[in-house]
């Protein structure tokens, strides 16, 4: 059980679909809400409070990339962070890697087992959580003209704002506390992902570099020859430090 019953949306227009995930979710001490399509789901997180959104890809109305593309673009700081877990079916490969490049967290699979479901939903809301804490990392992290504050988790480039995933403020968030330090795929996984060694961390690590990609589009401004985010070949990844840490 949770300690605090935090609110998720389950958007899926397969209504059988829907209550399955719901009953998972409630079993776990979680409030659920639900919708049918993506517009739906857009109105309740913009009228709820809600900590998670469970979002299927292909749906009418209003299709899951559309309503995820709306929601990482909305001004609203708050539901820009949204974490977002992608249900997607078999031969959706090409909308999975488009939905995590548009700011998804995560997916998972259809048919899906329930316990996998819901670790994924408790990964990303401890994540989420710890990243609203403001016990947890007081301090802004800097490295040259590319700030991270944890407390309004926030990133800035050169004094502007950038929106990141929380997914990816997390990867950042560990690769800025430790600059020049090389960090692998599965090490991502284990402390920023927070995915247990003993869990089978393929699809995450191949996820890693997803997420590594986009920081780098939102952060550099030549992503192809990066100032910050560096790729150590055949051993991880990097924010080197510009000589004021």
């Amino acid at each position: 059980m949770t300690d605090k019953q935090e609110t998720v949306l389950v958007c899926d227009d397969d209504a059988d679909i829907a209550a399955a995930i719901a009953i998972y979710l409630r079993a776990e001490g979680y409030l659920v809400l639900c919708a049918s399509n993506g517009q739906e789901a857009l109105t309740l997180c913009r009228k709820e409070h809600i900590s998670l959104l469970i979002l299927d890809i292909m749906m009418p109305v209003t299709d899951g990339i559309t309503a995820l593309t709306t929601l990482r673009g909305d001004p609203d700081p708050a539901l820009r962070a949204l974490p977002v877990i992608l249900l997607t079916a078999k031969g959706e490969e090409a909308d999975k890697v488009l939905g995590l490049n548009l700011g998804a967290d995560d997916y998972i699979s259809k048919p899906f087992h329930p316990a996998e479901l819901m670790a994924r939903v408790r990964s990303q809301l401890r994540r989420y959580l710890y990243l609203g804490s403001r016990v947890s990392m007081p301090q802004i992290l800097r490295c040259g003209g590319l700030e991270l504050d944890p407390d309004s988790r926030c990133v800035r480039v050169d004094g502007d704002e950038v929106s990141v995933t929380p997914t990816e403020f997390t990867i950042l968030k560990l690769l800025m506390s430790e600059p020049d330090t090389v960090f692998s795929t599965k090490e991502i996984c284990l402390r920023a992902l927070r995915i247990g060694a003993s869990t089978d961390t393929f699809g995450a690590e191949n996820n890693v570099a997803v997420h590594i990609r986009h920081l780098r589009e939102k952060i550099e401004i030549d992503p192809a020859n990066p100032r910050y985010l560096k790729v150590v070949w055949g051993r991880g990844y990097k924010i080197e430090s510009q000589g004021d840490l």
